[in-house]
């Protein structure tokens, strides 16, 4: 192992370690991982430190040199693509999704991925999560057993092209291993009358009480806003 690898390991164990302490993990993978990733970081420079500290103690000496092969690409191209990827982890700084990759990947009214088969109502209607909700829907798809409960959700705007001034989606990713598998969740939000607009992209804790309402020619659960509240983004946007 030569310096230049020593480097490419370094790097990447500081982009790990980086993504932890900035908390910019919880932007790429579920939090389930966490360890595992801090644990590489960690490891990676231990390693860095540890090959050096014996490079620079038998500097100096005669050294068997390996021969460099059997790799898909040539050595000193792995070790600028490795190099080259972990500089520009660490120069960029990762964002979360917003709302034109939520339209871009679908609709937002697709119920989630996972199929659950029964759901426990043991929460009060206004302490369910954006998602919760979805998944409430999936198990009882019945807008009407819903009629005037609370709500209180949080999540940010998307304004599907053609929709009404007084409607938009609340949006939120669902993550189940990394930002790769992302899909968006929504409910349409009516609000009472035409005030104030939320652009998209925009952080609202919205509080009222579901109603039903046509969106795109089929009646769904429409939550009907009495309180919109903008909210900063939160450090981990995504729901699990």
């Amino acid at each position: 192992m030569n310096g230049w690898d020593l480097l490419a390991l370094g790097l990447w164990g500081a982009l790990l370690v980086k993504y932890w302490l900035t908390g910019q993990l919880a932007v790429l993978i579920h939090p389930n991982y966490f360890p595992l990733t801090v644990s590489a970081g960690l490891l990676l420079l231990g390693l860095t430190g540890w090959q050096g500290w014996q490079q620079w103690r038998e500097r100096g000496r005669l050294r068997q040199l390996v021969p460099e092969s059997g790799g898909l690409l040539p050595r000193p191209w792995s070790r600028f693509l490795l190099m080259s990827t972990a500089m520009v982890g660490l120069l960029v700084t990762p964002q979360p999704f917003n709302s034109q990759v939520a339209i871009a990947r679908g609709d937002l009214l697709t119920l989630t991925r996972p199929m659950p088969q029964r759901f426990r109502l043991r929460q009060r209607p206004e302490d369910r999560s954006l998602v919760d909700w979805v998944r409430l829907l999936q198990v009882y798809p019945e807008p009407d057993a819903y009629q005037g409960q609370k709500a209180r959700v949080e999540g940010f705007v998307v304004r599907p092209p053609g929709s009404p001034a007084r409607q938009f989606l609340l949006a939120r990713f669902v993550v189940t291993c990394c930002a790769a598998d992302a899909y968006p969740v929504g409910l349409p939000v009516e609000v009472p009358s035409a005030g104030k607009t939320y652009p998209a992209d925009t952080w609202l804790r919205v509080e009222g009480r579901m109603t039903t309402g046509h969106i795109q020619g089929q009646r769904r659960l429409v939550l009907r806003a009495e309180t919109l509240t903008p909210i900063p983004r939160p450090a981990n946007p995504y729901l699990y």
